[in-house]
């Protein structure tokens, strides 16, 4: 967790560049990256510098090189250490003429996060605001992993909350969920087709450091960790760019993060790649056949972009590899011959191991659809037998546009630091959720329709034409009514009659 005095700093970072005259939260966030980029390359460089004089040798790999640049600077003046001392007009023209181009001439350094700098642009509009981002991102402390990660993670916030392009962030407590309920391995090959700021990506990341502290000590596991494991597309080269940040500053060296519009290209080069997918990819509505891949046509015919998403996912998962993947709920339910082809092929020809039903509002105030949670397994010979269900009312957040904290930070999210008490199930169902989910194939099976959570058979499944809706397979509670005998009744109505005429001959009398 980042310290309230961390969290001041980047306000106050943020609020430079608004009133500097950059309101656009994203190209905000573009400019620190790329200021966080040139920071790491000059701790790189002075990584190295200390190998190089302890051990007595030249320096194996300088970042900058020696000499100076086309425009006769000296290298060693674009390194952060040197031009953040500079007077703000002299850092304005270092930066803005020399050490932009720089970044662009780095992509032979093959890493991802080099590639994705290569048309870098410098838009911060003012020698004073230069200075000033520079000496605020200078005090932010950048040694600790969590640190980096969380401040960035705080950073991408404001993007959500400037409410401009929010629909790249999914809220991080259903991602949290999605990998614990997931649970990737060390060797898992992780893909996000739709990685936007890498949120799926950094949690499982986070997730493997938690549960298997070990995992970097090992060196065939820790290669694999920083340059096999992670992979994500996106078709937007901001989004690479912070999503690229993203994984960096929570510590993965050289993730496969890289440009791929990921509906339209074909993916023979990908097809069975990867183990785990996770994603929230977005849904457009409908694309041109011309402009579909037709590997996924030959799956699924249609122009719809969410049932061609799940049917790419399909196609890059590995058998036995699985996925977690968000849906709007016309998936669940559509009544074309695509939709009902894409439900019977999860769960005839894989393995559907559960439909989690979210409430309404968690997508606010970007959204207000609603959505469910996939999770399948790929087996190309089915193996679906029963399937969980579970109804989501709460997330802990308020479901209003405001989307406000229901309880105490340690009680949220799917593993909270905090045991819930009953009374406070109510509020957040996600550590219920979680609970329940590792014993589906135990004690869920004996729940009732009528219960939060329930399993229902493939043969039920299929009887109801694959609908995967949970409210077709819910059962109402009725609340027992107490029903009287009929002679007690006739009772009653006996003595009402009676009182009626008694009333009656009263009446007759004042009237006399």
């Amino acid at each position: 967790m980042i310290t309230g005095s961390i969290k001041s700093q980047i306000d106050q970072i943020w609020n430079a560049f608004w009133s500097g005259g950059i309101s656009n939260p994203l190209e905000v966030i573009e400019q620190i990256t790329y200021l966080l980029f040139l920071r790491r390359l000059d701790d790189l460089h002075t990584l190295e510098e200390r190998k190089s004089a302890r051990i007595k040798e030249q320096m194996g790999r300088r970042v900058f090189p020696e000499g100076n640049d086309s425009r006769g600077r000296p290298y060693e003046d674009l390194r952060w250490s040197r031009f953040k001392h500079l007077a703000p007009a002299e850092m304005f023209i270092v930066v803005g003429e020399h050490v932009f181009p720089f970044l662009r001439t780095l992509g032979g350094d093959d890493s991802t996060y080099a590639h994705h700098m290569k048309d870098a642009r410098f838009t911060i509009p003012t020698a004073q605001l230069l200075a000033k981002v520079v000496d605020l991102l200078d005090a932010v402390p950048m040694e600790d992993r969590d640190t980096k990660g969380d401040l960035y993670e705080y950073m991408l916030g404001k993007i959500a909350s400037a409410g401009q392009n929010g629909q790249f962030r999914t809220p991080r407590h259903i991602i949290r969920l999605m990998v614990e309920m997931t649970a990737p391995q060390p060797t898992d090959l992780i893909c996000d087709p739709a990685c936007g700021t890498a949120g799926f990506l950094v949690t499982a990341g986070e997730y493997l450091r938690e549960h298997d502290p070990n995992l970097l000590l090992d060196a065939k596991l820790r290669e694999h960790f920083h340059h096999r494991m992670f992979h994500g597309f996106d078709f937007d080269n901001t989004m690479l760019r912070i999503g690229s940040m993203n994984m960096l500053l929570h510590g993965v060296e050289n993730p496969d993060i890289r440009y791929r519009d990921s509906l339209a290209q074909d993916h023979a080069a990908d097809e069975e790649a990867y183990t785990l997918v996770l994603a929230n990819p977005p849904f457009a509505g409908s694309l041109d056949y011309e402009n579909t891949a037709k590997d996924l046509l030959s799956i699924v015919k249609t122009k719809k972009t969410e049932l061609l998403f799940v049917a790419l996912f399909l196609r890059l998962l590995k058998p036995g590899g699985r996925a977690a993947v968000i849906v709007p709920d016309g998936v669940l339910f559509g009544s074309s011959k695509a939709h009902k082809e894409l439900r019977r092929l999860l769960v005839e020809e894989q393995k559907l191991d559960a439909v989690l039903s979210l409430p309404g509002g968690v997508f606010k105030p970007y959204a207000g659809v609603s959505t469910a949670i996939l999770f399948f397994t790929k087996t190309n010979s089915g193996g679906t037998d029963h399937v969980w269900f579970y109804d989501v009312d709460a997330d802990g957040w308020s479901l209003d546009d405001k989307r406000t904290p229901l309880l105490s930070e340690d009680k949220l999210g799917p593993a909270p630091r905090t045991a819930l008490i009953e009374d406070e199930h109510e509020k957040n169902n996600l550590p219920d959720v979680l609970a329940r989910w590792g014993q589906r194939d135990g004690a869920e099976r004996g729940r009732p329709r009528t219960a939060q959570s329930f399993c229902v058979p493939k043969a039920d499944i299929a009887a109801q034409g694959y609908d995967l809706s949970l409210n077709r397979y819910k059962e109402v509670v009725h609340e027992a009514v107490e029903h009287r005998a009929p002679k007690d009744i006739l009772a009653d109505l006996a003595n009402l009659e009676e009182e009626i005429q008694q009333g009656m001959k009263e009446l007759e009398g004042i009237l006399k």
